[in-house]
């Protein structure tokens, strides 16, 4: 079989949530928050390779989903980017908005890239809220 038309359907990654920490250690009785910052969610970006003929694989599986960033944790530790997915297409591909049925991009040259979805951003953490007047948001 030769698939030249397909339709996928594509979701980022969500940002991780900020973590709400406060700094507990021997002899510091009123440590300030220390919440770090959730991971940033995974992209969908598609790549031009000339090596790739057709689009049968994305007609047997046609959802893809990065994956979420990972929340914040005490300590001021930050979460994990999520993982991005990177979908190889072959020269010549035009890429189609569905629901507006605009021309979004047209891959032409090797190599050429395209982030097609951006992950979201992770959540802050409790310590980005202090201020002169509030040390423990």
């Amino acid at each position: 079989m030769f698939f030249d038309e397909i339709t996928v359907h594509l979701k980022a990654g969500k940002g991780g949530d900020g973590c709400m920490s406060f700094r507990r250690e021997k002899y510091i009785p009123k440590g300030g928050p220390n919440g770090g910052d959730g991971g940033r969610g995974g992209d969908i970006t598609l790549i031009c390779d000339h090596n790739v003929g057709d689009l049968t694989k994305y007609h047997f599986k046609n959802h893809y989903e990065a994956k979420n960033g990972e929340p914040g944790r005490g300590n001021q530790q930050y979460g994990h980017y999520g993982a991005s997915i990177e979908l190889p297409l072959p020269p010549g591909t035009i890429v189609y908005d569905v629901n507006t049925g605009r021309q979004v991009a047209e891959l032409l040259e090797d190599g050429q890239t395209l982030t097609l979805l951006k992950g979201g951003k992770g959540g802050l953490g409790n310590m980005h809220f202090r201020s002169s007047t509030n040390q423990a948001p």
